[in-house]
């Protein structure tokens, strides 16, 4: 797939090293992210080599000791205001294991958590982004599932993206590292704060330990294939039958019974999930089966309209697309 190239001209210059790293660094595929002269960025490339331009983003080849690290950041929240540039320069050029030891380190020289640290010193979007990529990927999600949870809507994407685009392992890492920061698990919030159908959806997606094998059974594939087309039908989008083959088969079977639905009745599923566009349960199965079926197209599409907003919305091209990888 050619790389898709949209013009951004409202995010600060200075600050695209460390967002094209989390683009880059973040995503559980193959996306290369570069910033050129006119402030471009190619989001969507299968090829993971580097180009020049990916040189200035990349990890030194002799990289600062953690103490070092820490000790110029902590110069960098001196005096009047902080020096953003230097907590770029540092952070956005670190990998998650460097980045973990640059906290533990500052840690014991400044009995300080620097992710606190960095909360206190920065602002807005910038302080939102760099705490997130500052988190190891199981926290990452689990902040963005609890922000998510907390304030859901139909039109919230991150509790389903988290849920329908990691594998079982790592969606699983992200429920435990709920439990460690919030002392509750995702289930109870979302349980608490979703309704209707919704809760019911959003809890069996949360809590699913799908089976992350290639094996696939085409006959089960085209039974239940008409199975959903006869609920979509009779506009049963919430029937316990439906809702079970979404949140319980694998990604391979699941896959499989969406081709079966294309080839039998001449069109994708999602198609047949459109009849009303204004129903937002029907919005969040097609976000579910995109997420499932092909995620980086989502998350491509995502990322795109965020920037084509008035005024990049920083956060929410970050926080609605970050797979928390990096």
């Amino acid at each position: 797939m050619a790389p898709i190239i949209s013009t951004v001209s409202s995010l600060r210059h200075t600050r695209f090293p460390l967002l094209a790293t989390l683009f880059q660094g973040s995503f559980p595929f193959a996306f290369t992210v570069t910033f050129r002269p006119t402030y471009q960025l190619p989001f969507l490339s299968r090829s993971l080599s580097s180009t020049s331009e990916m040189s200035s983003l990349s990890i030194p080849v002799n990289v600062p000791k953690a103490t070092e690290d820490a000790d110029q950041i902590r110069k960098a929240f001196e005096g009047w205001g902080t020096n953003e540039g230097i907590i770029i320069s540092i952070l956005a050029h670190r990998s998650a294991a460097q980045r973990h030891q640059i906290r533990h380190v500052y840690a014991e020289a400044y009995g300080d958590d620097l992710l606190k640290a960095l909360v206190k010193e920065l602002t807005h979007d910038f302080e939102k982004l760099v705490r997130l990529w500052m988190l190891d990927s199981a926290e990452r999600d689990a902040t963005l599932a609890y922000e998510s949870a907390r304030r859901w809507g139909p039109g919230s994407r991150a509790l389903i993206e988290i849920a329908c685009a990691r594998s079982s392992d790592e969606l699983f890492s992200a429920r435990r590292a709920y439990h460690a920061l919030y002392k509750r698990s995702i289930e109870e919030d979302v349980a608490a704060h979703a309704e209707g159908d919704f809760k019911k959806l959003l809890v069996l997606l949360l809590t699913a330990y799908r089976y992350e094998g290639p094996e696939v059974n085409m006959p089960l594939a085209n039974a239940e294939a008409k199975l959903l087309h006869e609920k979509i039908r009779n506009k049963a989008y919430a029937d316990e039958e439906m809702i079970r083959i979404l949140t319980t088969r694998s990604k391979a079977q699941l896959t499989a019974t969406f081709n079966a639905y294309n080839n039998e009745y001449g069109h994708p599923i999602n198609k047949d999930l459109k009849s009303d566009t204004s129903d937002e349960f029907l919005s969040v199965l097609r976000a579910i089966i995109k997420c499932i079926t092909c995620p980086e197209k989502h998350f491509e599409k995502t990322i795109r309209l965020a920037i084509g907003k008035m005024g990049t919305d920083e956060e929410l091209s970050l926080c609605h697309c970050n797979s928390g990888r990096g």
